[in-house]
């Protein structure tokens, strides 16, 4: 394998935890965080279940210490916790002294302030601030400005894999010399489009989700951030610093079948994990622990199962288990917060349980991780797959 790209520094905030720490005590304590929607007036509210963080904007915004008259969206609230989480974890006291960039992944922007001011912008000129925060370019900008970043910030926007796309181009922006870090993830925020949307397409469990389960529904919406410093070899020699683990592997493919379906057979989640093993140069039985996609829609478990039974063949597939039980789909920012939980794997040697599951599908003999485990976790393999068809594969790696 080739020694990939040191990862120092984590920062989350999801329903399950407000950081890095409490998120892991929920995933080995099964504490599941799938409950009713409490922060958005919704018609859904007593249909459907949701990952939700149980903070306010404002309870965010004053943790933030913001002016009264700020005009970030959830979506940058989050992702301004998180981010700064992050590059503290990482030990970073002066974030311009090499080359830095940032880039953010996200799917619903701002979305969530001009859906709920929509009606009352030609009443009230104060609510115009607003619209400007609509578009996901402002939240990375919102986020840079905050950590005081100058260096190149961009948005990537590829729907459910957004924030793979994000850690894989940091990865390789390090990889080839153009930046000396790069803090990269993603964040996303509950809103009624999305839960509208999600609704219309009939995905949405009326119950809680069950990756891989013979009897799923549907998925659970979830909002959450976060992010991760990825630092060139140099800084880390340099500076001595603590390597959380390494990005060492990354794929990128579009199986071109369907808007919002995946195609029967996986072809782009085979493809996307295919040329993730070739950038790791490792082979599929070196993997130890797979976080899969796992959205619980019967689309899907079923595609991505397929893919995984090609690359690993029939009666080989290492553990795997979905996280999405815990937090919800929590869209561009899902590949983020699993990268997290994919480190948090490698640094305490577990692999983490699929909650719900009872019975497997009919199509193939594929049963995930359904209780904490420990052994030895050397690779995690996390898919992350979006709409329109763009699937992506990250191959984390413990420390050489």
């Amino acid at each position: 394998m080739n020694k990939g790209v040191a990862i120092t520094g984590m920062g989350i905030i999801s329903a399950i935890g407000n950081t890095v720490e409490e998120n892991y005590f929920s995933l080995v304590n099964n504490k599941a965080a799938i409950t009713s929607i409490e922060n958005i007036p919704t018609v859904h509210k007593a249909v459907i279940k949701v990952g939700e963080i149980k903070k306010t904007n404002q309870q965010l915004a004053d943790e933030l210490q913001l002016a009264a008259d700020n005009n970030f969206s959830r979506t940058a609230l989050l992702g301004t916790i998180a981010a700064k989480q992050a590059v503290q974890n990482a030990g970073i006291s002066s974030i311009n002294e090499y080359r830095t960039g940032l880039i953010s992944a996200t799917s619903v922007g701002g979305m969530d302030m001009t859906e709920t001011h929509y009606y009352d912008y030609f009443e009230n000129e104060n609510l115009v601030k607003y619209i400007s925060c609509h578009e996901g370019g402002d939240v990375a900008h919102k986020i840079a400005d905050e950590l005081d970043l100058q260096g190149m910030v961009t948005t990537i926007s590829t729907a459910c894999s957004s924030a793979a796309n994000a850690i894989m181009l940091g990865a390789r922006l390090i990889k080839t010399g153009k930046l000396d870090r790069v803090i990269v993830g993603g964040t996303d925020a509950l809103a009624k489009f999305t839960i509208n949307g999600f609704k219309t397409l009939m995905i949405l469990s009326d119950g809680y989700n069950m990756p891989f389960d013979n009897d799923r529904k549907g998925l659970n919406l979830g909002e959450a951030a976060a992010y991760l410093v990825l630092e060139s070899d140099a800084i880390v020699e340099k500076e001595n610093k603590k390597v959380l683990a390494r990005v060492s592997g990354y794929g990128n493919a579009n199986d071109a079948f369907h808007q919002t379906a995946s195609s029967e057979n996986g072809e782009g989640a085979f493809l996307a994990m295919e040329k993730a093993f070739q950038v790791a140069n490792l082979k599929s039985e070196q993997i130890d622990y797979i976080n899969v996609h796992g959205t619980a829609t019967p689309n899907n478990d079923l595609s991505e199962g397929r893919a995984i039974m090609r690359i690993f063949g029939e009666n080989k597939t290492p553990d795997f288990s979905s996280t999405k039980p815990f937090t919800g789909h929590t869209l561009a920012a899902a590949a983020a917060i699993e990268a997290v939980y994919s480190v948090l794997a490698i640094q305490n040697n577990v692999v983490f349980p699929n909650l719900n599951f009872k019975t497997p599908m009919e199509e193939f003999n594929l049963v995930p991780q359904t209780t904490l485990k420990h052994k030895n976790i050397e690779h995690v393999l996390s898919n992350s797959f979006g709409f329109g068809g763009n699937c992506s594969t990250l191959i984390f790696s413990k420390s050489i």
